[in-house]
């Protein structure tokens, strides 16, 4: 694997950051122990499997052209060991100290002169339960794609690919004629002038889109500190599956509508008046295409969901999120203001390096909230033959954002995870409650005529 130009998106989030906007995502994995399996022995398969993922070895370097840019090369003095730690948790609760130490260790800046990743064991008894950490930068990879990096580390996942990661040789190109087919030409310009054409729209959209009324719930807008919290909540994945069947639509817009209400009461339970516009979720659209080549770095678009805060009944909000992602849909991901990031296709790279910090702040006027669903392999998977539990996705912070919210399904358990500014969610805790309270009660509304019925 040579030198490779980051993508326009990637060159983006590599700017974006700054000392108090960590662009960083990842997963927290927990893993239940198994007999004869030492700490030690998972530190040196971790290690093994992520120093045989090619795309792992890999730092940013800046180019002299084109100027502005940036590359992606291979680190010549790579060592696992600078990114492959072991973290002990005192006796207590290991879910508490173990999402409180996973929020810390997402604030902390990555080296920018190594590849940009991590991952920490963290555990407490050798005979109980350990996580994995796993955190990216986002100029790395999507969600999409960080899914199919950290899966390198699976027994299954390894096993497949015959040690994860083997570099693959490319076929050879024929040779062909110096000169360019007139058809070619003819198709580059058109789709040029297409691309040109989608991107004036979304800019349009991105103009129409903005809102100079920051109005909403205190802790949403407040100012970022750069500090990380997460909180995780678990939902019965055969459950959203009966709210689909009842309601239709998708699991995901059932998801939606939760975070929606979990939201409402939270924002109650602190006392503060509902917001008169609802508050906008990003919801980012993977732009890979299934089957498609597996292009690196990151591929995305996403819609802006008006999230019903402000209506009182669960139904109700979900047939609300329901309509609004029908619409979203049928006019398709490359289209409106939440396709924002495919206007970064069409920025030269110096651009992103200096328009980086503006077009950053400038999401807080677009959206106040990120909400993503994350896919994960059907299987059951291992590390070590230590069964994987759980998966706690979490997604990064944009610049003026103090709420991301991730969720991904695995063993039958929907697993979310809320990463939040420790400063301004200081009771995030509270927040993933209501996650629970939410989803019960749009259980039991579901459930309501069925028992009717039945007596």
């Amino acid at each position: 694997m040579g030198t490779e130009l980051l993508a326009p998106l990637d060159l983006a989030f590599w700017h974006f950051e700054s000392d108090t906007h960590p662009m960083h995502l990842g997963a927290l994995a927990v893993f239940s122990p198994s007999p004869g399996v030492a700490p030690h022995d998972i530190l040196e398969l971790l290690g093994a499997r992520a120093a045989a993922i090619p795309r792992l070895r890999m730092c940013v370097r800046d180019v002299l052209l084109p100027v502005g840019g940036a590359a992606w090369s291979l680190d010549k003095d790579f060592d696992v060991h600078r990114h492959v730690r072991r973290l002990v948790l005192a006796e207590g609760d290991f879910m508490e100290q173990a999402t409180g130490l996973a929020g810390e260790l997402m604030e902390r800046p990555l080296g920018r002169g190594l590849p940009p990743w991590q991952m920490y064991l963290i555990g407490g008894a050798d005979d109980g339960p350990f996580a994995v950490l796993v955190k990216l930068h986002h100029a790395l990879a999507d969600g999409m794609r960080a899914v199919a990096i950290g899966a390198g580390i699976f027994d299954e996942i390894a096993a497949a690919t015959g040690g994860a990661g083997t570099a693959r040789r490319r076929a050879p190109v024929p040779p062909r004629s110096w000169l360019p087919d007139p058809r070619e030409v003819v198709g580059m310009a058109l789709g040029r002038i297409g691309e040109v054409g989608r991107a004036l729209g979304v800019g349009a959209s991105v103009v129409r889109a903005g809102r100079l009324d920051l109005r909403g719930s205190t802790a949403l807008t407040a100012p970022s500190s750069g500090t990380r919290r997460l909180a995780t909540a678990e939902l019965d994945a055969a459950a959203v599956q009966r709210i689909r069947r009842a309601e239709g639509g998708t699991a995901n817009d059932i998801l939606l509508a939760v975070v929606a209400g979990a939201l409402r009461r939270w924002m109650l339970e602190r006392g503060e008046p509902l917001p008169a516009a609802d508050p906008r979720a990003l919801v980012p659209v993977s732009r890979r295409r299934p089957g498609g080549a597996a292009v690196s770095g990151n591929r995305l678009s996403a819609y802006l969901l008006g999230l019903p805060v402000g209506e009182p009944d669960a139904r109700r909000r979900l047939r609300a999120v329901r309509t609004a992602m029908d619409r979203n849909k049928a006019a398709g991901p490359l289209k409106g203001a939440g396709a924002v990031a495919v206007l970064a296709d069409q920025l030269p790279p110096l651009a992103h390096r200096f328009g980086a910090p503006l077009a950053a702040g400038a999401a807080r006027v677009l959206f106040d909230v990120l909400v993503t669903s994350v896919p994960l392999p059907r299987s059951a998977l291992s590390l070590g033959g230590c069964p994987l539990r759980a998966v706690y996705p979490m997604a990064p912070l944009a610049r003026g954002q103090s709420l991301a919210v991730a969720l991904a399904t695995y063993g039958g358990r929907v697993q979310v995870g809320l990463v939040a500014d420790g400063k301004a969610l200081g009771d995030l805790d509270r927040l993933a409650a209501a996650v629970h309270e939410e989803f019960r009660e749009l259980c039991a509304l579901i459930a309501a005529p069925e028992r009717k019925t039945g007596r």
